[in-house]
């Protein structure tokens, strides 16, 4: 038993990162399929997001490893470093302790796409003639609308006129362009959707894009981890050609065939490595998404109650105080739920821990705000009885006032239930899972079923908690309290 638990404790763990589009999904699943062949106990966590949140996981050390783009890299993560020598990114790099692969063997740069038939009418063929048509409609990522490699330094160089922009998902766009919404939008040039929509590339005759090699980047400390592991990883390098990869992305993206299994494939294809594929049914999958947010949500929400309600006592006790209890978490309840959860990333980085710290913060407003009222609203005369009996303040809460406010606490919890409910679904792009992994995924797949597995059961889950709080409610309130109070 000894020798077995050195032997288990001898295996390196390896988490590999994955941003949310479907190429970047593929090389995770490659680089998770290699780590494992290199006999490493490895973890995917797919479709986490952006670049800055794949990046901030990477260096908080939530992830070991992750595919990225040379562009990327020196155009959003290390602009305004020392570009001296050949080097310089790897320097760069390691001055943060972190390493990369050379080029993994593809270019996937950025290229501005027009449909067909657009383009032809117009006879517009190359970036700078966009500036003779200031009608175009624009639609790029949001992503791209934001980067120094994106929309503002395209406009700059060339000029362009363009004030219809749109700000959208990558994989959304697409559909926009398909149903005539949008007339241009940004691509990435190994997007199978270019061929399969007749999209029109147009020439980038400023040479505004610079190359975008993938790349793996991993943690420097992983070469002394799991050497064999790097040294596997590093075999990756120039096998994976532009041809191969926009074919894999076909794949997944237009045959619909799983990420896992398009990986799979190229590995024992490519590399002679043995790689199974394990395909959950759709049963399975809907329970164990249905079980992670429930976790989520329940122990997000239990934290809030034993929090937020003697908070709302508070509040009712101290009314100075309680204002800016209140205004303390209504300001957390203004910040957007995806900022809220990449500001968790470098404190608690990824997965159900971050998670359930977001959900717990924004269901401190209604449970707090509710436990106030209810009690604000007690008529004087009944706490002055209880006092007349000699009842101790502790023993006028616990039997006379929460029993009375218990209407408008419960509704507070109810609301708050809701929220997190909802709100969860978004954890599922800090590796949190939930009902949002199939939502997301179904997304960027353009899967209508994958998307429903997520947002049915999270719907059917939220009128649950709705109903299961009606019960809790006849349970708890005096009857005759509900009777007074309906």
């Amino acid at each position: 038993m000894t020798a077995l638990f050195a032997l288990l404790l001898a295996v390196p763990s390896v988490t590999v990162g994955s941003k949310s589009f479907g190429e970047s999904v593929i090389l995770g699943e490659i680089a998770a399929d290699v780590a494992r062949s290199a006999g490493a106990s490895v973890q995917h966590r797919r479709a986490l997001g952006g670049t800055r949140l794949v990046w901030d996981a990477l260096r908080a050390g939530a992830i070991d490893v992750y595919p990225d783009y040379t562009g990327t890299l020196a155009e959003e993560i290390l602009a305004g470093e020392d570009r001296t020598g050949a080097d310089w990114m790897a320097r760069a790099l390691a001055a943060r302790g972190l390493a990369l692969s050379r080029p993994l063997g593809f270019n996937d740069t950025y290229a501005i796409a027009l449909r067909a038939d657009v383009a032809g009418r117009l006879g517009v063929k190359r970036v700078s003639d966009l500036r003779a048509h200031p009608e175009l409609r624009f639609g790029f990522s949001s992503e791209f609308m934001s980067r120094r490699d994106g929309w503002p330094g395209l406009q700059a160089r060339y000029q362009l006129p363009q004030k219809e922009v749109r700000g959208l998902e990558h994989d959304l766009a697409y559909r926009g362009l398909a149903a005539g919404d949008l007339d241009a939008i940004d691509v990435y040039t190994t997007d199978p959707e270019i061929e399969a929509q007749h999209l029109e590339l147009l020439e980038d005759d400023a040479g505004f894009f610079p190359r975008y090699d993938a790349v793996l980047v991993y943690r420097a400390d992983l070469q002394d981890r799991a050497p064999a592991v790097v040294q596997a990883l590093r075999a990756l390098e120039g096998r994976i050609p532009a041809e191969r990869m926009s074919r894999m992305n076909a794949q997944a993206k237009l045959d619909r065939i799983p990420e896992s299994a398009v990986a799979a494939a190229f590995v024992r294809e490519t590399l002679g490595l043995r790689a199974t594929v394990e395909i959950d049914g759709r049963a399975h999958r809907i329970a164990r998404h249905t079980l992670e947010h429930l976790w989520l949500v329940g122990l997000s929400l239990l934290l809030g109650i034993v929090v937020a309600i003697p908070l709302g006592v508070l509040a009712a006790r101290r009314p100075r105080l309680g204002q800016a209890v209140l205004a303390v978490v209504g300001v957390v309840q203004t910040i957007p739920s995806l900022a809220l959860l990449v500001f968790m990333i470098p404190l608690f980085g990824i997965g159900t821990l971050p998670a359930c710290v977001a959900l717990f913060l924004y269901s401190l407003l209604p449970i707090v705000r509710n436990t106030a009222s209810g009690l604000a609203d007690i008529p004087p005369s009944l706490r002055e009885s209880a006092e007349a009996l000699g009842l101790s303040p502790g023993a006028i809460l616990r039997l006379v006032e929460l029993p009375l406010a218990a209407r408008s606490i419960l509704a507070g919890i109810k609301s708050a239930a809701v929220i997190d409910v909802g709100t969860a679904t978004l954890g599922a792009l800090i590796g949190a899972g939930g009902l949002g992994q199939p939502i997301f995924t179904g997304i960027r797949l353009n899967d209508f079923g994958l998307l429903l597995e997520g947002a049915i059961p999270a719907s059917v889950l939220a009128l649950l908690v709705q109903g299961m709080f009606e019960i809790v409610e006849r349970l708890v309130v005096p009857k005759g309290l509900r009777l007074h109070q309906e």
